[in-house]
């Protein structure tokens, strides 16, 4: 009879073999843009991802509460009606990091999100599209929040 020591053992053992033989699948980690929601402003942060001046347009929404009685949980949504986004984010313009989401888009995915956010004090809400041909949209929103959510 395999005590569990012995059990535990083999199994590393194996693990180790699959693993310098390249059978087992790497680290999976997400895409970590550092820059980006280390960005105190919008320049800095479309600078950080290579983009252009964003423009304001009609065809990027932003929804959200003109009142969050807790900041803790700002449910919000971004969404383009325009063909041809590579990219949506929401920002928080007072928030100490201003990305608070990002989210890729393909042809198969509808860019139309819808996420919470933690704002600590009432703030400009972005939805800002970025496009396959590079131009940079942007739609702005004013939430009011009676409690903070960062501590306050």
């Amino acid at each position: 009879m395999l005590t569990r020591r012995q059990a535990l053992s083999h199994s590393a053992r194996v693990a180790a073999l699959l693993a310098g033989a390249g059978l087992l699948p790497g680290v999976a980690q997400a895409s970590w843009l550092a820059a980006a929601f280390d960005a105190k402003n919008m320049a800095d942060l479309m600078k950080s991802l290579g983009a252009g001046t964003p423009t304001e347009s009609k065809d990027v929404t932003i929804t959200g509460p003109d009142i969050a009685e807790n900041g803790a949980v700002v449910p919000v949504g971004a969404s383009t009606t325009l063909p041809g986004a590579k990219r949506l984010m929401v920002l928080v313009e007072k928030n100490p990091a201003m990305l608070t989401a990002i989210f890729d888009v393909t042809d198969s995915v509808e860019p139309n999100f819808t996420t919470r956010v933690k704002m600590g004090q009432s703030s400009n809400v972005y939805a800002v599209a970025l496009m396959n041909d590079g131009k940079v949209l942007y739609a702005v929103k004013e939430v009011k929040v009676t409690l903070g959510g960062c501590g306050g």
